[in-house]
């Protein structure tokens, strides 16, 4: 192989070391975005997760319900968390039960003077258990924001290694 061919060899494996770099920094570089975008909306989840926690349990709370004292659970606490209000909506439906002599709002009579408390049972039973959905909305908002915040900040740190160079050919 002649001297010039030799260098001509060299300079075409050198350009493509330096265009390797170039495509393998410029990937590095989009992954360190994605990695921050991601981290970011994260932190967006894990601030609006707790945001409706706490919303929803100042309101609750705002309202000044206690557990009633016959409730397995909780009997006489304020009602101002998800297990409080599941330990309400319980025994709001015990109470309805036994006011209707064991039958739903459903299975009641249209002019049964019990048909009201018991749908108004059933309404606040409804509310209490949409508070504990949210609350468990919440709850895995926030969880998923985490683990997203994670996996965005482990992108971000591959997208800072430099890129290996490929070992030069013969």
């Amino acid at each position: 192989m002649t001297a010039v061919a030799h260098e001509v060899g060299r300079t075409a494996a050198g350009s493509a070391v330096r265009s390797s770099r170039k495509a393998a920094r410029g990937s590095g570089g989009a992954v360190r975005w994605i990695g921050i975008l991601l981290a970011l909306a994260g932190l967006v989840m894990i601030a609006a997760g707790a945001t409706t926690w706490f919303t929803v349990q100042s309101q609750l709370a705002d309202e000044r319900i206690t557990v009633s004292a016959d409730a397995k659970w909780f009997a006489g606490e304020k009602i101002d968390g998800p297990l409080t209000a599941y330990a309400e909506a319980d025994i709001i439906e015990k109470h309805a039960l036994k006011a209707s002599g064991g039958k739903t709002y459903a299975e009641l009579d249209k002019e049964d003077p019990v048909r009201a408390t018991v749908m108004n049972g059933s309404f606040l039973r409804a509310s209490l258990f949409t508070s504990v959905v949210s609350f468990g909305i919440a709850a895995m908002v926030v969880g998923l924001g985490f683990v997203i915040s994670l996996a965005g900040y482990a992108l971000f740190l591959i997208g800072r290694r430099p890129a290996t160079d490929p070992a030069p050919t013969a």
